[in-house]
Formats: structure tokens, C-alpha cells, sequence
């Protein structure tokens, strides 16, 4: 019989939670604000009561012996052998905190619950969930690139996570496009987040005289109001053939292949797998951002390219928290 967890995407406006079994993925799920305000020690409530309420409706139907455990997901600076989240954005007053071993006591003294529990960093887990349930099942080495609000990665090596020896490894966002450049981001300049970022993306279609003059259906799809100008607006002109938003996506296309050829020539990885909400964009990125990878990239190295979408969207953190408990109990079993 295959295995359960549960796992947990924690971020700074909701947590996300769900039963994931190991050969069905996603039973049942839930979704809440995070309490941010209550601080740490209040979010950690908040997870170890969602964790409850998820072990007792998986009881109703699941047997308990199978149960892998529970991995959260959390932005910030992790350190998973100490099991503690530093500094994680948009989570005021967390600074260095042991959030393994509160969620552990919690989940003991309040619910009756011993489980073990595994911490990650959020980008690692949703990388991992695209290795084992998603667009990246079919490679033993590639590296998930999220393009959202910011932009992320996670680095997978024979179908393990890299995480690196300080566990900052991934960190694509911050690799430098552009030293010289204005744009820039928590202090350094010129990085792949600082230029193609959501509100970086708007700026760039703003900023663009093209978009003031020539382009009436970008001005339309707004509703006129240039601060309302979006993503999906520059997707939806681009789809509808208007040439300055499709220029618009050659250029972010032209700087995600450039640093996806920084990390072919630096690793040898060859396959890219490409989430998070601004890639909903898809071919109208990925072609321009392949013909720049091969472009950038020496003709030995091209062997093998390839760039795919993530499969499974904004759960992939979870479906990653989750596999990382099986594979631990697997891990378990080998030793024992």
C-alpha cells in the first residue's frame, strides 16, 4: 500500500495544506490566511492545528501505520538540519527561528500528534514535487524556474534536491544579467529578478514609449489606467498578435535564456523546467528563451537542451513538502 503525508506551503499571505498520497497524489486540501500578525509562535498554531485536522480526516479513511509524515515549505533561508527558517519575506518578526522543533512540540502537546517533521526551503520543495509528480518526472537532473512576483529555482541532481553546503544553492533570481544596469534588487544590481520580475515586467511595458503610441489594445485591455497593466494584459495582447507585447516577451524570453546558459555552462544541466504565474505566458517565453539558451551557450553544450512547463502549478510546493516525507521514510526503512 503506498504511503500518505502531509504537506504544507507556507507563505506570507496563505498557507496551503493537503494529504498527499504517495501513488493518487492530492486526497483532500485547505486552504487559509496566514496569520501574520500573531507572529511566529501564532503561525505555528496555525499549521499544527490545519495538520490536525488533516491527520483526523485522513484517519477516517487512511491507515495511520502508512503515514510518512508532514513537510512544510517556507520561504526564506532554511537550514534543514537544524530544521530553523530565517528571515522569510513577507513573515515579520521570524528573524532565525527553530520552526521544526516548535511545530514538533506543538503538534505533540496540543494535538496528541508525534510525527516527524521536515522543513524546506519553498522553491526546493516545489522542485522536488515537479521531479517526483510533475513536469520534471522524466529527468534525473534539471532545475525548476518559478517566475512570479519574483523569481526562484530549485536544482535537482540525480533526483535528489542540490541543496548546496550553506543551503542557498538555486538561487537563479539573483544571478547577474546586467552589472552595469540600473535596475536593482535587495541591493544588487542588475539580477534575472531585478529585470524580469511581475512588477519589473510591467515596468519594462511601461516604461516602453512603443506602449504609449502604437499600442491601443494594450491601452484598452487596461482600461486605459497604466497602473492596472498586468501580466495576463501583456499576455493576452501578445497572444492577439500585438507586436509590442510580443516584443515585450522576446525580451524577458532573451534574459531567462541568458541565465539559463550561465547555469548550462556552469553545471551541464540541460533541462529546465519552468513554473510560477508569469509562465503561464508559455511559448510566447520558452521559444525566445531556448533559441537564446543555444544562442549563449558553445555547440558542445547543446546536446540535450530543453525547456518544459511545470505541471503542477501553485501546488507543487506541497506535493514537494510531501515527497520529501516519503523519500525520508524510505530513507528510514534502507537503514533500518
Amino acid at each position: 500500500m503506498a504511503a500518505w503525508a502531509i504537506g504544507i506551503d507556507l507563505g506570507g499571505t496563505n498557507i496551503k495544506t493537503a494529504v498527499i498520497d504517495e501513488a493518487e497524489g492530492i486526497l483532500f486540501e485547505d486552504v487559509q490566511p496566514t496569520d501574520t500578525g500573531s507572529g511566529p509562535d501564532g503561525v505555528v498554531r496555525q499549521l499544527a492545528l490545519a495538520a490536525d485536522n488533516l491527520c483526523q480526516r485522513a484517519a477516517e479513511t487512511l491507515d495511520t501505520g502508512l503515514f510518512a509524515g508532514i513537510g512544510v515549505g517556507a520561504p526564506g533561508a532554511v537550514d534543514t538540519r537544524r530544521g530553523t527558517l530565517s528571515y522569510p519575506p513577507n513573515l515579520p518578526g521570524w528573524e532565525r527561528y527553530f520552526l521544526r522543533e516548535r511545530l514538533e512540540s506543538r503538534l505533540q502537546e496540543a494535538h496528541g500528534i508525534r510525527s516527524t517533521v521536515l522543513i524546506e526551503n519553498d522553491a526546493n520543495a516545489a522542485a522536488y514535487g515537479e521531479a517526483i509528480f510533475g513536469g520534471g518526472s522524466d529527468f534525473s537532473d534539471f532545475m525548476l524556474v518559478t517566475l512570479g512576483t519574483g523569481v526562484g529555482g530549485g536544482i535537482i541532481l540525480d533526483r535528489k534536491l542540490y541543496r548546496g553546503p550553506y543551503g542557498t544553492a538555486g538561487e537563479i533570481g539573483f544571478m547577474i544579467i546586467d552589472f552595469e544596469g540600473s535596475s536593482v534588487h535587495a541591493g544588487v544590481r542588475g539580477t534575472i529578478e531585478s529585470l524580469i520580475g511581475k512588477k519589473q515586467i510591467v515596468n519594462m511595458a511601461c516604461s516602453s514609449d512603443s506602449l504609449r503610441e502604437l499600442s491601443p489594445r494594450l491601452t484598452e485591455l487596461c482600461s486605459y489606467d497604466r497602473s492596472r497593466l498586468s501580466p495576463r494584459h501583456l499576455e493576452q495582447a501578445a497572444r492577439e498578435g500585438d507586436a509590442v507585447a510580443i516584443q515585450l516577451w522576446q525580451r524577458v524570453g532573451d534574459i531567462l535564456g541568458i541565465g539559463l546558459a550561465n547555469v548550462t555552462a556552469l553545471m551541464d544541466i540541460r533541462k529546465f523546467v519552468i513554473g510560477g504565474g508569469i509562465a503561464a505566458a508559455g511559448e510566447l517565453i520558452f521559444k525566445p528563451a531556448l533559441m537564446q539558451l543555444h544562442r549563449s551557450t558553445l555547440p558542445s553544450m547543446h546536446e540535450g537542451l530543453e525547456i518544459v512547463p511545470a505541471r503542477l502549478g501553485n501546488k507543487a510546493g506541497i506535493y514537494g513538502a510531501a515527497a520529501l516525507c516519503f523519500s525520508f521514510a524510505q530513507s528510514k526503512q534502507g537503514d533500518a
